[in-house]
């Protein structure tokens, strides 16, 4: 079945200064490795795969983000590979995700429900890439060509970065979401990748994604706890579900405010770091 081609959607944007100087503190807390335990096995070769796919004005500032955690992955020994925009195709995306231990996204997002379409396995849920190479128009490949293309290493992680949608969010400009309405998006963007292989995903709509690599590689942490780790987290309106999509698993999201849902993260969330690295290794 053909995927369909659909119209741009906006990528989640800076909420404030505020925010941004916590960003920069996430990013030197990662790098650092101001870890809260030793690592007990080693992050050498494992298999880190970023990809950035068309995101009009800011493809750019999302490569630039890519580059920089592509780097610390390198600085913990991994093995990286860099897909950008305008040659993120699906093809070239499908090859080199096989076997990755931390899978990472930025870019568009096309969740459900929202107020576009029913929902489409073809579409929804899954990762926006360009159309054709060196094309700046995208394509949604939805949660059915990530479940059934994508096979992700033992305990893989998967990082949705500024897509809307992907943590329950909305779209930038367009209101609030209902609890529920937020929910569903999330227990609905991880169902694809956690059949893929993953154990978890996080998607963290606004903020750095540092600190995820860090507790990964440097920490022997749960994945519930390296979520929590992250210098932004609020904690005033947390709380968790289990999921409806994905038998056995739990989701918890961290909102900013009432109904401001930017940070979320679903899957198995009691493995530890030293698993991950364990389930990873080559």
């Amino acid at each position: 079945m053909p995927v369909p081609t659909m119209g741009a959607q906006r990528a989640s944007r800076q909420r404030s200064l505020r925010l941004t100087v916590v960003m920069i503190l996430a990013a030197a807390f990662a790098v650092s490795g101001i870890a809260v335990q030793p690592a007990t096995v080693q992050a050498g070769g494992r298999k880190v795969v970023i990809v950035v796919g068309p995101a009009g004005s800011a493809t750019s500032k999302y490569i630039n983000t890519a580059r920089g955690l592509a780097a610390q992955a390198r600085s913990y020994g991994a093995t990286v590979y860099e897909v950008y925009s305008p040659n993120a195709t699906w093809a070239k995306v499908r090859s080199v995700a096989q076997g990755a231990s931390v899978f990472i996204y930025l870019g568009h997002g096309n969740g459900y429900p929202s107020s576009y379409s029913a929902f489409s396995k073809y579409s929804k849920d899954g990762l926006g890439l360009n159309t054709t190479a060196g094309s700046t128009r995208h394509t949604y490949y939805g949660e059915y060509y990530v479940a059934r293309d994508l096979n992700f290493a033992p305990g893989a992680v998967v990082i949705l970065n500024h897509l809307c949608y992907a943590s329950g969010n909305n779209e930038w400009g367009a209101g609030t979401p209902t609890k529920s309405t937020a929910i569903k998006r999330v227990d609905n963007y991880g169902a694809g990748f956690l059949r893929a292989n993953a154990r978890a995903v996080f998607a963290e709509g606004i903020d750095s994604a540092s600190y995820i690599l860090a507790g990964l590689f440097q920490t022997n942490q749960s994945i519930s706890d390296i979520f929590w780790s992250d210098p932004a987290h609020d904690g005033r309106y947390d709380f968790s579900f289990a999921s409806v999509r994905t038998s056995g698993r739990r989701a918890i999201m961290d909102p900013l405010g009432p109904n401001r849902y930017y940070r979320s993260v679903i899957g198995d969330l009691s493995m530890s770091a030293v698993t991950f690295r364990a389930a990873g290794a080559p």
